[in-house]
Formats: structure tokens, C-alpha cells, sequence
């Protein structure tokens, strides 16, 4: 074996290791996260990406390392959209809260998945067409203004089209059972409305790995730095949307900056054939539009608008 593919075994065995110690060990009973737990594993997550980075730098060089840093930074802010919808999908199917970690932890074991398949996919149409670069980039400024002019994001499980297919051929049950995905009271298995909500996780994060991967591949096409940017953004999701859930109303213009960044990194991918903006200059740039998205929202927060109500769970 290469040294190369040792290290992709060897960070596959640590991200499932972590995902058994935290599923196994630390949640292995269904519970409310507290903000102090949030906190903690946010902290965690935060500080095992930088031990990384710092391990990437050392071991691959200062430009590898700061590619890792930018990257891990857009995933992360990206994913802070997500945040947002994650908590109308909640609401909107009223779930109960001792059983959101649970829901959120199966939906990112999903995503790693999806999104290795889009990193792979992304990486190799980079590599055999390079006019693909331009696609992207066009469809990072397109979802960027897209974002900046959106009004309230809503939730419409009726008009999600994997769920029309799931439930011609499974019944769904109006109520939780214990946190299960499926319950069987007779003869015959039935899915319950946590993994109706499982099914939404999944499909919303595959509509923003449609932004987050090409955006990451603006800053750098190495596969490695690709992936284990998005996989430490993406374990880190589930304690930031615990620790972020009550006071996400503070940062009103935060998608603003958030779209900001897609449409940077979108016009960084448009000039690579006649300019390539420094990997430290694209760091500085998305840190400043956060900085100055949250400053905006922290000193302006009267203007932020309340989300309608969600609808009842018997709309399943």
C-alpha cells in the first residue's frame, strides 16, 4: 500500500471511531442537549480540526495547510445555512427534543457518504474538463444572489419528491414511537415520522452539498484536503446546531455575508483562468465578510423578522 492510501484509511478509522465513542459511548441514551454539552463538543470538533490542520501543515507544507483552514472555514459558515432549515424541519414536524441529536447524527453519517460522492465526482470533472471550473463558479454567483434576495426560508415536505416515492411504498404512523425509525405493531413494518425527518435532512443537505463542494473546490482540487475539510465541518454541525439554535435569531444578516462568500469564491473560480487569487488572501476575504455580516447583525437586531409558525405534524 502508498503511503497516500494508509492515510485515507487511517482518517476513515478515526472519523468512525469518533462517530461509535459519540453515539455509543456519550449519547447512547436519547436526551436534550444542553447548551453547556453544545458548547463542549462544539469546542471538541473545533479543536480536533485545528490539531488536524496543524498535522497537515506540518506533514504537507504551509499551502496545503492553509487550503485545509480556508476550506474547513467556507464548509463551516455554509453550514451554518443549514442550520436554519434544520430547525424548520424540527418545528414543523414537532420533534421531540430528546430525540434531535439522534435524527441529526444518522444525517450526517449520510452525508459523509453523499458528499464523498460529490468531492469524487467534482474532483474528476475538474480534472478532465477544465470548463467545468467556470460552471461552477457561475452556479456559486447564481446561488450566492439567490441567497442574498430570498425571503424567509420555508419547509414543503409535500412537494419533496423522495418523499412522494417513500410513502407509496411505505405507511407512515402519526406518532413518535421512543425515537425509533420504524416500528412493526402487526405484520407489517411501518416508518415513523423521525425518519420522514431523517428523509428531509438528507435531501435538503444533498440541495446544499450543491453549493458547499463547489465552493470548496475553489480554494483547492486536492481530494484529501476536500474531503476532510467538509467531514470536520460536517461532524461539527450536529453541536453547533445545539449550542447556535437560540440565539441564531441574533444574526440577521448573516446569510448576507453567507452569500457574500458563495458569490466570492463563485468569481474566485470564474477568473482562475486569468487570475488566481492567493489561498490566504480567499482565507482573509471570507473571514472579513462573516466578521462584518455578524458585527451588522449584532448591532442591528431589532430588524430581524420572526419565521411564520410551522404547521402541525399531521400534515404527514
Amino acid at each position: 500500500m502508498t503511503a497516500s492510501l494508509w492515510i485515507w484509511i487511517g482518517f476513515s478509522l478515526f472519523v468512525l471511531a469518533m462517530l461509535a465513542l459519540d453515539l455509543g459511548v456519550f449519547h447512547r441514551k436519547s436526551h436534550t442537549v444542553g447548551m453547556k454539552e453544545a458548547l463542549t463538543w462544539s469546542g471538541v470538533w473545533i479543536a480536533l480540526a485545528l490539531v488536524f490542520n496543524a498535522g497537515v501543515w506540518h506533514w504537507r507544507g504551509g499551502d496545503k495547510g492553509l487550503e485545509f483552514l480556508t476550506g474547513y472555514l467556507v464548509e463551516l459558515s455554509l453550514s451554518v445555512d443549514n442550520l436554519f432549515v434544520f430547525l424548520l424541519i424540527f418545528a414543523y414536524f414537532k420533534v421531540p427534543p430528546q430525540y434531535q441529536h439522534k435524527v441529526l447524527f444518522w444525517g450526517i453519517l449520510g452525508a459523509l457518504v453523499l458528499r464523498a460522492v460529490f468531492i469524487a465526482a467534482g474532483v474528476t470533472l475538474l480534472q478532465k474538463f477544465h470548463w467545468i471550473i467556470y460552471v461552477f463558479g457561475a452556479v456559486l454567483v447564481v446561488s450566492g444572489l439567490k441567497m442574498a434576495f430570498e425571503q424567509d426560508k420555508e419547509v414543503h415536505p409535500e412537494k419533496n419528491p423522495v418523499l412522494k416515492v417513500f410513502r407509496r411504498f411505505m405507511p407512515v404512523t402519526a406518532e413518535y414511537h421512543a425515537g425509533r425509525f420504524f416500528v412493526k405493531p402487526d405484520k407489517q413494518w411501518l416508518a415513523t415520522p423521525l425518519f420522514i425527518v431523517l428523509l428531509m435532512l438528507e435531501t435538503t443537505d444533498l440541495v446544499f452539498a450543491v453549493d458547499s463542494v463547489p465552493a470548496v473546490l475553489a480554494i483547492t482540487t486536492d481530494p484529501f484536503i476536500v474531503y476532510t475539510s467538509n467531514v470536520f465541518a460536517i461532524l461539527g454541525l450536529r453541536s453547533m446546531f445545539f449550542a447556535l439554535a437560540s440565539v441564531m435569531k441574533l444574526f440577521a444578516y448573516l446569510h448576507y455575508g453567507l452569500a457574500a462568500v458563495l458569490v466570492f469564491v463563485g468569481g474566485k473560480m470564474l477568473l482562475a483562468g486569468f487570475y488566481k487569487i492567493p489561498t490566504l488572501t480567499s482565507l482573509l476575504v471570507i473571514v472579513g465578510l462573516l466578521a462584518v455580516a455578524m458585527a451588522a447583525s449584532l448591532l442591528r437586531p431589532t430588524r430581524r423578522t420572526t419565521p411564520a409558525k410551522a404547521p402541525a405534524t399531521e400534515a404527514l
